[in-house]
């Protein structure tokens, strides 16, 4: 039997798998890639093996537009880098030798430092609790590149850099890409949307933005069949920084575009980790901290790529959720329900759902919110040991990409307010809520969101000035 953490159960064995895994397969292998190009797609296919288990050759196909760039091999060799994460988890070999590429003691440091803190989760929910930042991993390449001068190159060879040709916009078919792309459309600024394995959100938005065929990068990302058949039999699986996926692939998505600039839609709520006093963040790849160490990283080793920021980092989900409710052309179509994904829907029983549900409460009536996810997740009972996680009563929040604690409880605090202004009963949850401590703690608080603005952001001046114009309340 296994206990659960933040609605995951966690197997008591994991631990000693993880050991005895590591002690039969020590050496995982990044052997080298493949580009296959045509006049219309560029297909890169990654060679991985874990010695003597299995080898795995997960692809990526990208369009090419007529005229575009092209991505040159120290890009696409970085993009294998983050993909071997899915594939090394398997069974955590002690030892990753990198055959398809060279990197510096720098570089080996830096994506140790990826690989650590984004597998938190994946190390916290399988018990693995001898991981440490040093040993979990040692990284030997066949071939270390000097990289002195890198940096100075750069300075010299920088490409201009015109906003005003485009901006790709990763989209992921929830409510933040959709602001981001509405912002850019009041800034006057062309949109390229950036999608991975299209599905019905993701095209919508996409469509509702005003995203015609030639605006719009599908890119498909196909996964070891291997891979999927040994999670099955029981090998070590977890999550893995996404977000570092779509980061180096979006940059190969720009340089086939010609576009200087990419645009996440990631906020200032990303920073806080999912296990309250710990680093483990279910959202680490969207932190500030990381899009700070890509921005460099690329300065460094990738230069005259496209510059990646993201416009809503000075934002919380709830100023987010706030101008997204003005949206009204993309509340039938948004969707950001993993457990729904594959139907294009809402389940509206899972914790992404009840959060949207809540962030969303103080700024729409309760029938447009009902309307959005076909139910009324207030009246749900089931839903409170979510509700605690969601607002800090335990300490994990869900292993989801949902907003801080302060900020849904504010949410709750103020849709209370608004539903007692107007003489209507309190939903369940919200009855339930009035009844705990927090709730006149944060009823004193107030609102201290519609006003708020990370400064650690990467924003362009005049994009700081639209964000701030829209979306950040003044006195």
């Amino acid at each position: 039997m296994g206990r659960l953490r933040g609605g995951i159960c966690i197997k008591e064995f994991d631990m000693e798998r993880y050991a005895e895994l590591r002690n039969q397969y020590s050496r995982f292998f990044y052997r080298g890639f493949e580009v296959e190009k045509t006049p219309t797609e560029l297909k890169i296919t990654y060679h991985f093996e874990i010695e003597g288990l299995a080898e795995f050759a997960p692809c990526w196909t990208f369009p090419r537009p007529e005229g575009g760039g092209e991505p040159d091999e120290k890009l696409i060799f970085s993009l294998g880098l983050v993909e071997l994460i899915s594939y090394w988890k398997i069974a955590c070999p002690p030892q990753v030798v990198v055959e398809a590429g060279e990197l510096d003691e720098d570089q080996i440091r830096w994506w140790k430092h990826l690989y650590f803190n984004g597998l938190g989760e994946f190390f916290y929910v399988n018990n693995i609790k001898e991981a440490d930042p040093e040993n979990f991993m040692e990284i030997r390449c066949a071939g270390r590149e000097d990289s002195a001068g890198t940096a100075a190159a750069w300075e010299k060879n920088v490409p201009a850099r015109s906003i005003s040709q485009g901006v790709l916009v990763p989209i992921g078919g929830g409510k933040d890409s959709v602001v981001t792309l509405d912002l850019l459309r009041r800034a006057g600024l062309p949109a390229y949307g950036y999608i991975i394995n299209p599905r019905g959100a993701t095209v919508n938005t996409a469509g509702a933005a005003g995203l015609g065929e030639g605006r719009v990068m599908s890119v498909r990302r196909t996964l070891d069949p291997n891979m999927l058949e040994l999670n099955r039999r029981g090998y070590l699986n977890g999550h893995t920084p996404f977000s570092a996926l779509v980061a180096f692939s979006s940059l190969i998505a720009a340089r086939l575009l010609n576009l200087s600039y990419v645009a996440l839609s990631n906020e200032s709520s990303a920073n806080e980790s999912t296990v309250a006093g710990s680093t483990v963040n279910h959202q680490y790849s969207k932190s500030f901290e990381f899009e700070q160490d890509f921005h460099d990283y690329v300065l460094r080793y990738l230069p005259g790529n496209a510059y990646y920021f993201s416009l809503l980092r000075p934002l919380s989900e709830f100023q987010i959720a706030k101008y997204f409710a003005g949206l009204k052309q993309y509340h039938p179509i948004f969707r950001s329900c993993n457990a729904g994904s594959k139907t294009d829907s809402w389940c509206g029983h899972c914790p992404k759902c009840l959060f949207v549900y809540l962030i969303l409460s103080p700024f729409l009536s309760r029938e447009a919110v009902r309307d959005i996810f076909g139910r009324d997740m207030l009246e749900d009972e089931t839903l409170k040991g979510t509700l605690d996680q969601l607002t800090g009563v335990v300490e994990e929040k869900p292993f989801e990409c949902v907003g801080s604690r302060d900020e849904v409880n504010t949410a709750i605090v103020l849709t209370i307010g608004r539903l007692e202004q107007e003489h209507r009963p309190l939903p369940a949850l919200l009855a339930y809520y009035k009844g705990l401590n927090l709730y006149e703690t944060y009823q004193k608080a107030g609102d201290h969101y519609s006003a708020y603005c990370d400064t650690r952001n990467l924003l362009p001046d005049f994009l700081m000035d639209l964000v701030r114009k829209y979306c950040v309340e003044t006195a």
